[in-house]
């Protein structure tokens, strides 16, 4: 008679389950829900975790990456290129270790994006008390360094028994795969509990598939949206993340162009639709496009789809006109009620084919369909002049780099970015094409905007090159950085390399945090400490000391194209096309680099909102925008 239990260990059961857990791309294609793991080892896991991952190290792969954080936010960035739909795990050691990852999980709570994270943590039983690496709080010992974690978890939990994992792993798995709970999970696993033994029901390693629900809005919500909406003379979709994790781009589309609604777009929902399409308006917000933001500011009825309408998009709430109404669809509740919107809480794809048949020949009117195209045929002609202008010394611009990156680009190439100056650019000025939709929702982007972190730039393309791999989605990763945040978190490009994930990584040398300068000095303030030439210290003289990027990209095990200083557009393309080149052979990663202008870019003229002290000279149009904020959040009764 077969055991209906059997014994193993904490780790071993945790890795055990991990194995038999299976998911649900969008095309129906069945993989396993973690796709594997990145792994620091320390004193804290690298005996009890580190020897059962060894044991399922052909069927659940083990990646070694250089930094807690810099693996970690990889993993993140691969949960984005599978639109949620399969996971990566990071697990490390006690205290620093665990420290490191903080981050990672702060970037993926905030973009909603699902991560396993498998801190190692103090011993349980306290012998050696205090440990190696350990924090100790003089009036409660059960807090450890993993403790940080808590504010940036959706699900937190620290396993003190192996049966505890019995309750724990049904939550986890469900966080995971959540629409609504997405986000990072840790489990804090103190290093003597990964080792005890347990008898655990054999039930619990069956193999189970993880299908990501689509809830159906209420019926009673979508009467009163489509009452709304038929009142409507000028009415906005903004396409949102939510779009994508759906798989909903080509319904909400379809549904925009049989009602002739303008479409404009969040970072997170990029390239969902193509840059030609009439209803196109161009990118919303900020770092959006003046297009969009007339859009916006003239609209009577906002459908918002997929998106908790951060500030960025927003332009710090001065977008939208006092009396504008807002229609959320949110699979969250929490974010569909924001800002007093009338709230449609449900899957996207579901709410906006059952909010299309209540609408049934009602349709807004021509002129301001129209205005869609027109109005975005303005702004492309703007960027076209950013891109075909060198800065006024002659200087490469970051307008400029994109474009080559753009027009070398393929529908099926993946676009990564995160901090500085890139993201006004590439959410302002790229033109995507339609990709077609295989395993993924065929969204060619990661704009990490939501926390915009710096070092996810190259860190996120290795994790996008390993899903693009995995889904053998063809094209080519880039990903575009400034010298502030390669600085910031290289060491991943060596962990590319070795493990055989190869992207193009292109490094715009401006000089420093040239971004954060433009906004010091736009507000009056004098420039200090951004600029290497604004700092204190030898190396700013003159501008003296300064890194040898392409030496230490080759010392990483990358490939290296190095535009000359004074390097012309021509030659930044040449570059590129034989990074382009060598990537796809299976080289790399390549890493470009050229230098561009510190203070050239390219600029919505949307306002935000950053404290302005009252002795500078931005302190009137802060005033300014302060008042038509807060008009509209007296208006509206958000």
């Amino acid at each position: 008679m077969t055991s209906k239990s059997i014994r193993l260990s904490t780790a071993e059961a945790l890795v055990k389950w991990m194995t038999a857990q299976r998911a649900e791309l969008l095309d129906g294609t069945e993989v396993p829900l973690f796709a594997g793991v990145f792994a620091i080892f320390g004193h804290g896991n690298v005996l009890g975790l580190g020897t059962a991952l060894h044991e399922v190290r052909d069927t659940l792969p083990t990646w070694r990456g250089q930094t807690e954080e810099g693996m970690a936010l990889a993993a993140v960035a691969y949960a984005r290129a599978m639109d949620r739909r399969q996971v990566m795990a990071a697990t490390s050691s006690v205290g620093p270790g665990a420290l490191n990852m903080v981050t990672a999980a702060g970037v993926a709570h905030a973009n909603r994006l699902p991560i396993l994270l498998l801190p190692g943590d103090t011993f349980t039983g306290r012998g050696p008390d205090p440990v190696l690496q350990q924090v100790e709080h003089y009036g409660d010992p059960t807090i450890t360094a993993n403790d940080a974690f808590r504010p940036v978890s959706r699900y937190f939990d620290r396993i003190t028994k192996p049966e505890q994992l019995l309750s724990s792993l049904p939550q986890v798995a469900r966080v995971l795969t959540d629409p609504v709970d997405a986000g990072p999970v840790v489990l804090a696993l103190p290093q003597d509990v990964q080792v005890e033994e347990f008898d655990f029901p054999r039930g619990m390693f069956e193999v189970r598939v993880h299908r990501v629900p689509r809830t159906r809005p209420d019926e009673q919500q979508l009467g009163h949206a489509a009452r709304l909406l038929r009142t409507s003379e000028r009415p906005l979709l903004i396409l949102g993340g939510g779009v994508r994790y759906s798989g909903a781009n080509l319904e909400v589309i379809s549904f925009a162009e049989t009602h002739g609604i303008p479409i404009v777009d969040t970072v997170a929902g990029r390239t969902l639709i193509d840059h030609d399409h009439p209803l196109y308006a161009g990118p919303l917000g900020i770092i959006g496009s003046s297009s969009a933001n007339v859009m916006a500011r003239d609209t009577d009825v906002v459908l918002a789809v997929g998106t908790r309408l951060q500030d960025f998009m927003t332009s710090s709430w001065t977008a939208f006109a006092p009396d504008v109404r807002i229609l959320a669809v949110n699979a969250a509740g929490f974010d569909a009620v924001k800002h007093s919107a009338l709230s449609i809480v449900g899957d996207a794809r579901a709410a906006v084919t059952e909010l299309h048949a209540q609408l049934n020949g009602w349709a807004a009117a021509a002129a301001w369909t129209q205005a869609a195209r027109s109005g975005r045929a303005e702004w492309d002609l703007h960027v076209d002049s950013l891109r075909d202008g060198a800065a006024a010394d002659g200087s490469l611009t970051y307008a400029q780099v994109l474009g080559a990156v753009n027009d070398a680009s393929t529908p099926d190439d993946y676009l990564v970015g995160a901090s500085g100056g890139f993201p006004g650019e590439i959410h302002g000025g790229w033109r995507s094409a339609a990709s077609a939709r295989t395993t993924t929702s065929g969204s060619t982007m990661d704009l990490e905007y939501g926390f915009s972190c710096m070092g996810y730039e190259i860190a996120g393309a290795w994790g996008a090159a390993m899903a693009r791999a995995a889904t053998h989605a063809g094209g080519i990763v880039t990903t575009l950085l400034g010298d502030g945040s390669y600085l910031m978190l290289n060491s991943e490009l060596y962990s590319a390399a070795f493990s055989g994930h190869p992207f193009v990584a292109i490094v715009c040398d401006n000089g420093g945090f040239a971004v954060i300068h433009r906004l010091q000095t736009n507000q009056g303030a004098t420039g200090f400490n951004n600029l290497l030439a604004d700092c204190s210290g030898p190396g700013a003289d003159g501008g003296g000391l300064r890194v040898d990027f392409a030496m230490h990209a080759r010392s990483l095990g990358c490939l290296v194209e190095d535009v000359p200083s004074g390097g012309s557009l021509e030659d930044f393309r040449a570059a590129y096309d034989r990074a382009r080149a060598a990537v796809a052979t299976g080289k790399g990663p390549v890493v470009v680099i050229c230098r561009t202008h510190p203070s050239t870019w390219t600029d919505s003229g949307a306002w935000w909102e950053v404290g302005v002290p009252v002795s500078l000279s931005g302190r009137a149009a802060f005033e300014a925008g302060k008042v038509q904020q807060l008009r509209w959040v007296s208006d509206s009764g958000s």
